[in-house]
């Protein structure tokens, strides 16, 4: 029996592009979760580097500072697959229970439908990269 393998902790491209031709199924881009970058790039700004490495040949999600809608939507336009967060819903269960992590829910939906009306994008496959302008540093 063959199970997916998906690979967490990616944040450059030639690892990416090493981990999709040594077969994996997917990527997280990620800096943290055991590793001591907490203070490199951000995960959202790995993503479109490695979105380009993987050339669509495999599912990549973005976790690490999605604490907005507007985190979700910026994400999506660099081609995540998905996001994931952690700390928000957590917060939202500690503070209020079940209700808290619902809300929290709620709050990430409204903002990413906020943001996809005021860029003009009827449909999370509305979403392109012409919607992020890219600061250099």
């Amino acid at each position: 029996m063959r199970g997916k393998l998906i690979v967490k902790g990616i944040v450059t491209g030639e690892d990416a592009a090493l981990a999709v031709r040594e077969g994996i199924d997917g990527i997280v881009v990620s800096n943290h979760g055991g590793r001591n970058e907490e203070t490199l790039r951000a995960s959202i700004d790995c993503v479109a580097e490695i979105v380009a490495a993987v050339k669509r040949k495999v599912p990549v999600f973005v976790d690490g500072g999605i604490r907005r809608g507007t985190d979700v939507f910026k994400a999506l336009a660099l081609g995540a697959t998905a996001v994931g967060i952690g700390r928000p819903h957590g917060w939202g269960l500690a503070a209020f229970g079940q209700e808290g992590v619902e809300a929290v829910l709620d709050i990430y939906a409204r903002e990413l439908k906020a943001i996809m009306r005021q860029a003009g994008t009827p449909s999370l496959a509305a979403i392109e990269s012409r919607a992020v302008i890219h600061r250099r540093i």
